[in-house]
């Protein structure tokens, strides 16, 4: 028998014609994905189209022996990460709900306890994007061109001392001043050293006599930087001096 003969017993492998329809399979997804790339973007006919192609890959399974298919783990890992993701989200939107309300309980108290000792004048509380801001009058707290605390700022400071602990927020204390230049002869260089100075009174009088976490605390000088009103007129340089303490978002 010659040798280039075919043996009679040679076995015939019957599947081969898998490789050649699952070849089919994937120039058919390939020439879906590029009509759907050209055309339109319609979510409707895009999320029939996802579930389809998931359902079929899902299907393709039963063609790789030995084998979940590519198509069936990617589907449940992205499963598990999206899930994933949600509860993190969510749980993230709970904790900011709470703090929210935290800091809205907080205003609420300030804003009882200035109404009942007539402090409207001297100090105001109001929400902006940063957080619950609570703003001293100067002349409340310090004397002029000095950054030694008052006796009158003492309840206020006292009031705040009780309710911060309760709060899971960092505490910014500024100190700004109007655009007139220190007195000759002050210890402070300039009003950047004042404002720092009344800012660093601020927080110590809290974390030192109260004995609050200083880490909950940052004090920042402004000077004239960032006033409220124009240094145009002893009424708007009155309203730049000013220590805010604002309790973050």
């Amino acid at each position: 028998m010659r040798r280039n003969k075919k043996r009679s017993g040679e076995h015939e492998n019957h599947e081969r014609w898998l490789i050649t329809y699952a070849d089919l399979i994937t120039l058919l997804l390939v020439f879906f994905i590029i009509m759907y790339a050209m055309s339109k973007v319609d979510v409707s006919k895009y999320d029939v189209l996802a579930s389809a192609l998931q359902h079929q890959f899902k299907q393709a399974e039963t063609f790789l022996p030995k084998n979940n298919g590519i198509a069936g783990k990617m589907s449940t890992t992205n499963s598990n990460d999206d899930k994933k993701q949600t509860n993190q989200q969510e749980k993230k939107n709970q904790e900011n709900e709470k703090k929210e309300k935290e800091l809205q309980e907080f205003k609420q108290k300030i804003d009882t306890y200035i109404a009942e000792h007539q402090l409207e004048a001297q100090i105001n509380v109001t929400n902006t994007n940063r957080g619950v801001s609570i703003t001293l009058d100067d002349v409340f707290l310090f004397n002029s061109g000095q950054a030694v605390l008052k006796p009158p700022a003492f309840d206020i400071l006292n009031k705040l001392a009780t309710l911060l602990p309760g709060l899971n927020s960092k505490v910014a204390i500024e100190g700004h001043t109007d655009n007139v230049p220190v007195a000759t002869g002050s210890i402070f260089h300039d009003n950047w050293g004042l404002s720092s100075e009344r800012a660093l009174n601020v927080l110590r009088y809290l974390t030192e006599k109260h004995k609050l976490d200083p880490t909950q605390f940052i004090a920042t000088g402004f000077a004239d930087t960032v006033p409220k009103a124009d240094n145009d007129t002893p009424e708007n340089r009155s309203k730049n001096r000013r220590v805010e303490i604002t309790i973050l978002r």
